[in-house]
């Protein structure tokens, strides 16, 4: 069958006039929306249809008017007409993989979504907020797409709010938070895979014609098998600091699905949003239905410009306290596990000013009397003291630390309860389980419906009640270990599919209530490690734990892939006495975040000991510019015999480069200089190397003084090798 071309035939009456009336009607049809930051755009637009479509993404053009000209100049096919649609819709002209479905309540599963306003809303100098208002013509349904920018960062955070006023309930089977179109000359996506103590394994490849799916159904700790976190590099893979790459996340802590289409025009689509998995939700009218946010940001100047902007943003805008501080602290995990009383704790109170870090981290164990916890098989749920490990209670070891000049900090896991508990005695219907099934337990444990509003003031009566009988307490760590196996609510009764969004809305409100009593508290995110990682719960904590594997060695490679997408000062980096190498390689990889220790202090030596001072003394020193300044990726430890780090705070006065040798071959090292980043080229600055070992000396000499411009096009050479296998430079203004 031979295809017809549609053309536009012209009768050869019109006079002039006529042309240019037809123009004008067609330009004012046409509505351009640009969605600009500091460098970058993202440009809307509607056809003579009023289908609203997303035109360009990527450099800011000088000439905004310019933006109007720039979907002529593709001559794709695209037979539905809407293949670049801003929020693409499903049952209509649609041939590809939607952005939203829906079954209205007559039971017709079409939508199409036209534009009807738009409103742009300045919040202050940076941030702006631009609201579009679609609607279909033949059902009371609108969604409402929003997109937060803010302007100094180059970050934009999209997502969508869904509501009807049709007659009876409309079933949601699709809802994304942000339907993106880039375009380019090829796209290579860069995602990450795990498991417990192998978080964050990266993987790059070029996408083909398809759908390239990256998505998660664990429930809990979401990010434990394949994280939402991605890069795209378009036209070639981009590198650390030249080519074309967009870094993305879905601020959501639960289920999450990201659609990455090559489409027919040979254009990406990027579908990210909640996984509508097992997940159908039910919408009254009038109801709102509001998606998380899926923020973004995109570089021409490659991934590590990319991930400098996402860190300021989070810094600035996401984390609590970005901007602030954190403590160093001494753990008790890997000392005591379960096996502690307050005559040991006494002891580890007094090691933690003996090692001269701000507090200590009471973790798992010290709870639960008809079930004690003395390993992970019991009391979850039972959140109370244990009378026999602590007699006299937290208060009493709180004011302990207090006496020894520290502070007090515990561990928690509220939303989790194990079979052998008061709770799952008094409480099965708290408890996420199927009624006509086996229960199957993750790591002896089952998981609280916090869809349930009266699990939902357990989970933070657990938190409230710690800081009511203790006012001092001055940390939480709070952890999540299990995921949701046999989903089935009590609660919910007939909306079971509802359960996984809910699950997370309901930690959400939670944690709400907490930050709104306790606004500036520290709280670690843990989850088994990194499990639960993304900006959704983010936005309630100060930092989170990466990874149950401490090794340093293998942080060194899970450190670099996270700050891809988080800044150093979230990151809970603790020396223990995993692995086999020296307490320096320790320290000074635990040095690039916010330091930690979990290691017995009274098994150090009398020069170890000492070691930890001189390195806790420069890390006081250097940790404004490793918590607030700007990261720099040198060397990479998947290429090289060594990796190189580098931290330089805002002033370009100070900074601090962190190199490791990752490669035990004979003879690895540093054979040449790594060329430094960041720097002033005008200005001067000494370099010297600390966090040397008591006894050694370092090989790089003394009262170096070298031109930014030197460091940055020659640079230095950190003698990285088997006998100095990580060194420390700080560099430091010559004024």
């Amino acid at each position: 069958m031979r295809r017809t071309q549609k053309t536009l035939v012209i009768p050869v009456c019109l006079t002039l006039a006529s042309l240019l009336s037809m123009a004008a009607k067609t330009y004012a049809q046409t509505v351009t929306i640009p969605v600009e930051t500091q460098n970058n755009a993202l440009v809307l637009q509607t056809d003579a249809d009023k289908n609203l479509k997303m035109v360009y993404f990527g450099t800011k053009l000088t000439n905004t008017g310019e933006y109007a000209q720039i979907l002529p100049m593709y001559k794709q096919a695209d037979d539905s007409g809407i293949l670049n649609s801003a929020y693409t819709p499903s049952g209509s002209a649609n041939l590809a993989e939607p952005a939203i479905t829906v079954t209205h309540a007559d039971g017709n599963k079409s939508l199409n979504l036209v534009y009807v306003s738009h409103q742009v809303t300045k919040i202050d100098d940076d941030v702006t907020l631009l609201t579009v208002k679609l609607k279909d013509p033949a059902y009371p349904f609108e969604v409402t797409l929003y997109y937060k920018t803010y302007f100094k960062e180059d970050v934009t955070e999209q997502w969508s709010v869904i509501k009807h006023n049709e007659k009876g309930i409309v079933t949601l089977n699709k809802f994304a938070s942000a339907n993106l179109n880039l375009k380019g000359n090829g796209f290579w996506l860069k995602q990450y895979h795990g498991n417990w103590a192998e978080e964050m394994q990266p993987e790059e490849a070029r996408l083909t014609h398809g759908i390239k799916t990256l998505d998660s159904k664990l429930g809990t700790r979401a990010n434990l098998y394949e994280p939402s976190m991605f890069m795209v590099s378009m036209d070639k893979p981009a590198t650390e600091d030249e080519g074309k790459v967009m870094l993305g996340s879905l601020e959501w802590s639960g289920n999450f699905k990201i659609d990455l289409e090559l489409d027919v025009a040979n254009n990406l689509r990027v579908i990210a949003g909640i996984n509508n998995a097992a997940s159908e939700y039910h919408l009254k009218p009038a109801e709102e239905f509001t998606t998380p946010a899926f923020v973004y940001t995109y570089s021409d100047h490659g991934k590590g410009d990319a991930s400098r902007k996402l860190q300021r943003w989070a810094r600035k805008y996401k984390i609590v306290d970005g901007q602030g501080e954190r403590l160093t602290l001494l753990n008790n995990w890997e000392t005591t596990y379960f096996d502690f009383n307050e005559s040991k704790l006494a002891q580890l109170l007094k090691d933690t000013k003996k090692l001269g870090v701000d507090m200590f981290l009471l973790d798992d164990g010290w709870f639960g009397n008809s079930h004690p916890r003395n390993g992970d098989n019991a009391g979850l749920g039972d959140w109370q003291e244990n009378k026999q490990k602590l007699p006299n209670g937290i208060s009493s070891l709180v004011k302990e630390a207090q006496a020894n000049g520290v502070k007090f900090g515990i561990w928690i896991e509220p939303e989790m309860v194990n079979p052998a508990s008061d709770l799952y005695v008094k409480h099965p219907d708290w408890v996420i389980k199927q009624p006509n099934r086996p229960e199957k337990y993750f790591r002896n444990q089952l998981v609280l419906d916090l869809s349930n509003p009266q699990v939902q003031d357990f989970v933070y009566g657990v938190v409230d009640n710690l800081f009511t009988k203790n006012p001092d307490l001055a940390y939480i760590k709070w952890d999540c270990n299990a995921v949701i196996y046999n989903a089935y609510s009590s609660y919910l009764k007939k909306d079971q599919s509802h359960l996984y969004v809910d699950y997370v809305k309901g930690l959400y409100k939670v944690l709400e209530r907490v930050r709104a009593k306790y606004p500036k508290v520290p709280l670690m995110l843990c989850s088994g490690g990194g499990g639960r990682v993304d900006y959704g719960a983010l936005k309630y904590f100060t930092e989170f734990w990466p990874s149950d594997n401490t090794e340093p060695l293998e942080r060194v490679f899970l450190q670099w892939e996270y700050s891809y997408f988080y800044p150093a000062i979230t990151s809970s980096n603790h020396v223990t006495d995993w692995g086999k190498q020296p307490i320096k390689f320790r320290v000074d990889v635990a040095m690039m975040g916010k330091l930690g220790f979990d290691i017995v202090v009274s098994k150090l030596s009398e020069q170890d000991l000492n070691y930890v001072h001189d390195a806790l003394k420069s890390y006081d020193y250097l940790k404004e510019a490793i918590w607030h300044g700007d990261q720099y990726r040198l060397q990479s430890p998947w290429d090289n015999d060594a990796a190189s780090i580098m931290y330089v705070n805002d002033a370009k006065s100070k900074a601090v480069v962190f190199n490791y040798l990752v490669n035990n071959r004979y003879g690895a090292g540093t054979k040449v200089p790594i060329v430094l980043k960041g720097l002033d080229p005008q200005k001067k600055y000494s370099v010297k190397e600390i966090n040397v070992y008591p006894g050694t000396n370092s090989s790089l000499g003394k009262d170096l003084t070298f031109t930014g411009n030197f460091l940055m096009t020659v640079g230095i050479n950190p003698d990285v090798n088997s006998g100095r296998a990580s060194v420390v430079l700080q560099l430091d203004e010559v004024k």
